[in-house]
């Protein structure tokens, strides 16, 4: 196992668990660590301002250390006590598993670091993403229970072949772009090809909906009002560059309703409009409105229909109860509705999400098929019907009946048993020597074998995923690129061990280390670093050293003068010390 448990991840099924890997927090180099302390330095200053009360608050409750990029052992050490946990996976994993984790209560944290070169924004999820920015927020209730209940519904939506297209396009980007020194041309070109498919995703799928509202809200979201709005979204949360962009006039304002739901953003751009929500309340509200809307709670034909142009596992719900999980491929549609489904490959059946005794995929290995409806002349339904109403109508054991449905399926066959529901609704009928038929198509003959007819007037629910996520084997999963581990360079090492020996003075573990020396070395042999010159700015401020921190000074203008692309960021930090930061 790869971490350490806790009973909250505990009930994580294995699908999910595949995803976990080990954080190897001795991994992080001190170059590292002062990027973490830098930002977070930056954005606890700058955020105690603007962001929602519970950022502050929730730093404090979900131990997160400013100094220290978070070790996730002690993060669910804390995490525990408001019923959450954390765990470590590798950069992107797809959204629907994302969502599924939420479900569970369970905070996804990619554990690499952004490079310095991309200190203020990267588009790949990062620990500071994560762990600064989504972490805090959850210790808010209201807004952590719209969070589980997100992931909850979120893991239903269903998608399309486009949706994975573009969350392998995405990640593949947000990995080189992170990759130190990936040539731009490669970059470009990875730009391009999510812009293409960006352009030709057709019909939004459910997953694609849902996501918008996830950016708008979790990622990118502002509370209040559209004139004195609060952040709490982590892309903002954990972005120095945004966080103050966001706050800017020019970034439109919008309150927030299910609208959000069909805007579309762009992950590579600072975002142009913002959506803000009165209370976190109201998130849930919303939330809610757009299930309605889905196959989840909407079922019927459109519903199985999705399911069969997503091309994924995914289950139906009957009137019944009954549920099947499998791939659907086929439907038969009488007078708008559909009067019989098809799937291929394992197939397993369930009710109230446990799969069924005897009907687990290794029965239906090959697929299963089933009409649904009402009897044809028959105004009551198979399911309402009592005992002495299926006497009536030969549905009975030992009987050999033809059952002939509303659009001309037909069921032929020995009746051996029915299989009832708590409520004492039969749900399903099983036969032997049976023939299904549509008009004079044999879709089905049991041959020597049984016959397992579901029972059901309508389909209430289509939703992604197996009914009981114990049915299918799913640990199969395979990321098409993993991020990049580039061997680090005798001079970049040495670089790291300046930076450590600052850290060790600095947190008085060695307070025997010339800091001078290691500015000439700095001035020498890395003219164009600039955070270990302000960390050392800080430290002669704060001894006392004015000869020294003009010293330091001097240089840093000059590489502003150089590179005026990092003058902005080497101002804050300066401010920073003197306690004076301004956005």
């Amino acid at each position: 196992m790869p971490y350490k448990s806790n009973p909250v991840l505990d009930k994580l099924p294995k699908h999910l668990q595949q995803y976990i890997k080990p954080q190897n927090y001795e991994g992080y180099s001190a170059i590292d660590q002062a990027v973490w302390r830098y930002v977070m330095r930056k954005n606890v200053d700058y955020l105690s301002k603007v962001a929602h009360a519970s950022y502050s608050t929730g730093l404090k409750k979900t131990g997160i250390s400013i100094d220290h990029i978070p070790n996730m052992y002690g993060m669910n050490r804390i995490l525990k006590e408001i019923g959450w946990a954390a765990v470590a996976v590798d950069g992107f994993i797809p959204p629907s598993a994302f969502m599924e984790f939420q479900a569970y209560n369970v905070l996804v944290i990619a554990s690499d670091i952004r490079q310095i070169d991309h200190i203020e924004y990267t588009p790949a999820p990062d620990i500071i993403h994560e762990g600064a920015g989504h972490a805090p927020i959850i210790a808010n209730p209201e807004y952590a229970e719209y969070l589980r209940r997100f992931g909850e519904i979120g893991c239903k939506a269903i998608s399309n072949a486009k949706d994975f297209e573009l969350y392998e396009a995405v990640r593949h980007l947000s990995i080189i772009k992170e990759a130190a020194g990936t040539p731009q041309e490669e970059i470009d070109t990875a730009q391009k090809h999510i812009e293409q498919v960006q352009q030709n995703m057709g019909e939004p799928s459910e997953i694609a909906l849902i996501r918008n509202l996830h950016w708008w809200t979790v990622e990118y979201g502002l509370i209040g009002t559209p004139e004195h709005p609060k952040i709490y979204g982590a892309g903002l949360l954990s972005s120095i560059g945004e966080s103050a962009w966001c706050m800017k006039e020019k970034v439109k304002k919008v309150p927030y309703s299910i609208e959000a739901a069909y805007a579309s953003f762009d992950i590579t751009q600072p975002q142009p409009q913002l959506f803000v929500t009165p209370d976190f309340a109201f998130l849930n509200q919303v939330l809610e409105d757009f299930a309605d809307t889905m196959a989840l709670r909407i079922g019927g034909l459109s519903g199985l229909q999705k399911l069969i142009a997503s091309k994924e596992l995914g289950s139906i719900e009957l009137s019944t109860g009954l549920q099947i999980s499998g791939s659907f491929d086929g439907i038969i549609a009488h007078e708008g509705r559909p009067i019989y489904f098809q799937t291929k490959g394992p197939t397993a059946l369930s009710y109230r999400e446990k799969e069924l005794v005897g009907h687990s995929t290794d029965k239906h290995a090959t697929g299963f098929g089933s009409p649904i409806g009402k009897l044809k002349g028959i105004n009551l339904a198979i399911e309402n019907m009592a005992p002495r109403d299926l006497k009536a109508y030969n549905i009975y054991e030992g009987q050999t009946v033809t059952l002939e449905f509303e659009g001309d399926i037909t069921v032929s066959g020995e009746i051996i048993t029915g299989t009832r529901n708590l409520n004492g609704a039969i749900i399903l009928v099983t036969f032997k020597n049976c023939k299904v038929a549509h008009k004079n198509k044999t879709l089905y003959e049991s041959k020597d074998g049984t016959y397992s007819m579901a029972v059901g007037e309508k389909i209430v629910s289509a939703f992604n995923g197996p009914a009981d996520v114990n049915s299918f084997d799913r640990i199969t999963h395979e990321i098409s690129s993993m991020t990049i581990k580039t061997d680090t360079s005798e001079q970049q090492s040495q670089l790291e061990k300046y930076y450590e020996q600052i850290r060790h003075f600095r947190e008085g573990k060695n307070t025997t280390i010339s800091r001078h020396k290691v500015f000439d070395a700095l001035k020498k042999d890395y003219p164009n670093d600039w955070l270990l010159s302000v960390e050392l700015y800080e430290l002669a401020v704060t001894n006392g050293d004015s000869d020294f921190a003009g010293e330091i000074v001097m240089h840093l203008e000059n590489i502003k003068r150089h590179h005026p692309k990092v003058g902005h960021l080497i101002d804050d930090g300066m401010a920073l010390v003197a306690g004076s930061f301004v956005v």
